[in-house]
């Protein structure tokens, strides 16, 4: 049931569906990930930094919305693994600024390369040509729905 009256049922229907598969398809490209060496926190915090720049731990904690102690620790991993930089913020010493290493962006790219052949590879195998098409146009509905 629709907690919007005027959504009908068979929209509210959809928008379950929609959700559900989005985030089977989002569970099972994380599967594909680095041989599962990281968590989806440890990936999340990668492609943040590689998204939107270095952030201190304050920073990439509200960002991921996790406590200070939790993103310390997934950090440490990181730091540990060769995928951070730390310097000290220029304007303020005491602050350290968290950046992606060469080896820390170049996991990332891999990854985001890796998701990309898997899902190619299973768009192919199991889409026929006139299916591909239908996603393909759907994809920008999905989009502005997603950008709403």
């Amino acid at each position: 049931m629709s907690e919007h009256p005027s959504v009908p049922p068979r929209v509210a229907e959809s928008a379950g569906w929609i959700r559900g598969v989005v985030g089977q398809l989002h569970r099972r490209l994380r599967q594909v990930d680095n041989a599962e060496i990281l968590t989806p926190t440890q990936t999340a915090v990668l492609n943040r930094l590689h998204r939107e720049g270095p952030g201190t731990q304050a920073e990439l904690a509200a960002a991921e919305h996790v406590r200070q102690q939790s993103m310390a620790a997934t950090l440490g991993v990181l730091d540990t693994l060769g995928y951070l930089n730390r310097t000290r913020d220029p304007a303020d010493g005491r602050r350290v600024v968290i950046s992606l290493s060469d080896l820390g962006a170049k996991t990332v790219i891999g990854i985001r390369q890796h998701r990309d052949e898997w899902l190619a590879a299973a768009l192919a195998d199991e889409l026929t040509e006139d299916e591909l098409e239908t996603v393909r146009r759907a994809l920008p509905l999905l989009q502005r729905i997603a950008q709403r």
